[in-house]
Formats: structure tokens, sequence, C-alpha cells
């Protein structure tokens, strides 16, 4: 999504791309790792008759569950991670059989909510044990879901959604940056950087012209929490001079030595604990409602909704909102809300930053922000849309894999899932 790229790179990647057969494994083991021990968290919460526990297992479950859908499409869910039951070959559902059971899901679990009794399991978990914030992840994460089937009619997903944003008592949903599900990362185990070695974030790679420049666009405060400086050798000191933040373009073809400085790069310090995580953001909710209002889903104000979720997105990251964000004579043409919804999306794209694939998945959905397409993109230039499964999967589940692959229309990573179809 031209955050950053392998630089050098003369040949294949992602910025061109060139998707691996394997480019998904380590999505696939890991979600399905974490969803068997929310499966047994269920179990224990429904043992114990606790519904504050079943709500937020059905919560994780729908956010893990959209995670894995979105990057494949079909997949096992009413019988995955059932080994210890002797089911080692699981059948595989269909995306929209797996959306109809999160997001009632997502319903259940808000109403299941009670604030009458305690959590009691880790104060320095997310939300620290805070039912009310619990409820609005999952109404916030239930917006999500909805909006990204919306195409589909089947599921009266604008309906919800007008519901959901109009009954905030029935309904709540994140209200400020406090309540957004970002988790604090401490360094103390198991609350440890995903990132073993901080280097590897940032080694052999550069930040991408795309990202850098409309950063530069907007004059944005983030910039130095996002990224570095680019330098140039400067030829009497023959020392690395700093030229300001300038990346390189996604897709470039030929070597690194058309470029006569060290471009931009990601900082390294997003991965060096005390860092954070970020699963759902307030911004994302604004966004949200400034597209549903755009389209005339919620009466509402577009603009009101766009400036909000700009200000919630600067302000996660600790900055400070500049006053004239939107009227500066030399930024306002980038930045002021201009009724179309790419202005929308752009921002929206910035705000979902370091949130796992949500940037992917919302360019799939919409085809925004408009991104430039580098002279060595392959794949005929066409954003792949999905992983291919892993081959582990085709080898060791063979038929429930061939009825996938036939259902879905291909094993490839040109294969639309349900939602965009």
């Amino acid at each position: 999504m031209q955050n950053a790229l392998p630089f050098p790179s003369v040949a294949g990647g992602i910025h061109r791309y060139d998707v691996s057969e394997s480019a998904g494994n380590s999505t696939w083991n890991t979600y399905y790792k974490w969803i068997k021990n929310i499966q047994e968290m269920k179990g224990a919460a429904d043992a114990i008759e606790d519904p504050n526990y079943q709500a937020v297992a059905l919560i994780l479950n729908a956010w893990a569950y959209a995670q894995l859908t979105d990057c494949f499409g079909d997949v096992p869910m009413d019988e995955a991670s059932k080994g210890d039951e002797g089911i080692l070959r699981p059948a595989f559902n269909t995306q929209q059989q797996i959306y109809t059971k999160i997001l009632a899901d997502l319903e259940t679990a808000n109403s299941l909510f009670d604030v009458s009794r305690t959590m009691i399991y880790g104060t320095d978990i997310l939300f620290a044990n805070n039912i009310p914030k619990w409820q609005k992840f999952g109404n916030s994460l239930y917006l999500r879901l909805l909006l990204r089937v919306s195409k589909r009619t089947e599921l009266n997903a604008n309906a919800k959604m007008a519901e959901i944003i109009n009954n905030p008592t029935k309904y709540p949903v994140f209200a400020s940056n406090t309540d957004a599900a970002v988790l604090q990362m401490t360094g103390v185990e198991p609350n440890v950087s995903p990132w073993g070695r901080a280097i590897d974030f940032t080694n052999a790679r550069a930040a991408a012209s795309f990202f850098v420049d409309n950063l530069n666009s907007f004059n944005d405060p983030r910039r130095p929490k996002f990224i570095t400086e680019a330098t140039r050798v400067d030829p009497t000191t023959k020392k690395a001079v700093a030229i300001g933040y300038t990346g390189i373009p996604s897709a470039y073809s030929g070597g690194d030595t058309q470029f006569d400085y060290t471009p931009s790069n990601m900082s390294q310090a997003l991965v060096i604990v005390p860092m954070v995580s970020v699963l759902m953001t307030y911004a994302e909710v604004q966004f949200i409602k400034a597209e549903l209002a755009f389209k005339g889903v919620i009466t509402a104000d577009a603009k009101t909704s766009y400036e909000t979720g700009v200000k919630a997105a600067i302000e996660q990251w600790g900055y400070t909102m500049p006053a004239d964000y939107f009227t500066n004579a030399t930024t306002t043409a980038y930045t002021a809300y201009d009724g179309t919804l790419n202005r929308i999306m752009l921002q929206k794209y910035y705000a979902l930053f370091f949130n796992d694939y949500q940037q992917w998945f919302e360019y799939r959905r919409t085809g925004l922000p408009i991104l430039p397409k580098g002279a060595s993109l392959m794949n005929n230039g066409i954003m792949p849309v999905r992983f291919k499964y892993p081959t582990t999967v085709a080898s060791t589940n063979t038929d429930n894999y061939k009825l996938a692959v036939q259902s879905m229309g291909g094993d490839d990573i040109n294969t639309k899932v349900w939602w965009e179809k």
C-alpha cells in the first residue's frame, strides 16, 4: 500500500505486485493460533456463565476471522481449531457465511455486557477491564465490518450502520481517542514488540514517495513519528546532510543508482517498546461516519466527521492538531474537505497506518486513495486482492481445499472475495 518498500530492489517485491505463494502463511498460522486461545476463553466463560468474557471472546473471534477471511476469502470456521475433537481436516466456510456469523456475534456481544459484574484478569491488557470500552470496541468493529460488506445487499448493512450510529445508547461506539483499541506494548513479557530485532523493520527498506509526499503536502506533524529524513552526501565535506522528507517511487524501474540521495525510511522507534499495536481507532469510526454521511446513509455533516477524524488521527500519535491544518494557504488544497470520497479515503489511509492490513482492505473496497503506478508493476498492474492458501493446506486438507477453490473461483491473488464481487 505504498508506505514502505524494499530498497535497493531491482526485481520483484510486493511493491511491484509480486506476491509470493507463501506471503500469507504467517497470517494464516498466527490468527488460527490465537483463534484457538479465543475458543478456550469462550469455553471458560460459558462454563462460569460470565457474560462479559463471553462478549469479549465473541468480539475477538470476530476481529480475528475478519482478518483471515479478508486476506484469503473462504476459510475454515465451524470446524476450525478442533483437532482435540478429532477434526483434523476442517471444512471451509464461505465468506458470506463467516460474515453472517461474526456480525451476528457482535450483535450478541453488545447485548451481553453487564457492568454490575467485575472483570478481573489483567490491568495491563487492552482496556484494563473497562467493560464500557470493550462494548464500544465491539460496536465500532461492527461498523467496520458492516461497511466492508456494504456493497452486498444480502446483509442490509447500510440500514444496520444507520441504526448503530443513530442509537448510541444501545450501541455505544468510540467517542474519543481514549476509547480506541490501541494496545500499549510495555516490553514486559508477554507484552513485547512483535519485531524481535527493531533493525529488521527498516533494514534494506525505504519510505515510498506517495506516503511521504502527501505528508509533506499536508505539512503534517506526524512526519517525525512515522519517517526519517532523507540525506545526501555533501560533495565538499563528504558528509551526509539532511535534505528533508523524501521517498522513492513504488515499483520503480532499474536499480538504486538512479537516486543521488538516501531516501527517507520508516522510523525504527515505531517498533521499539514502549510502543503501540493498533487494532482500531476513534479516527476510523469518524471516517466511517464521514463516508456514510457523504453517501446519504446517515443524516449528518460529512465535513464535520472528516475533520474530527483527521484531528483524532493526528492526536492519537501524541501530536497537537495545527490550528490551520485545513485553512493554511499552502496546504488547504490537500487537507480541506472537498466533498469527495477520495479526500475522505486519503486521510483515512493515514489514520489506518500501522493498523494491520486495513489500508489494503479499504483500497480493495473503494479503489481509494488513488495510487500512482510505477513503471515496473507486475500482475498486469492490478492490485492483488488476496493471499493464496498456504501449500500445507492444499497438501494436508486437499478435498476441502479443492471445494473452497471451486467455490471461490480459483486460488489466485486476483480472485476477488465475496464482498468485492
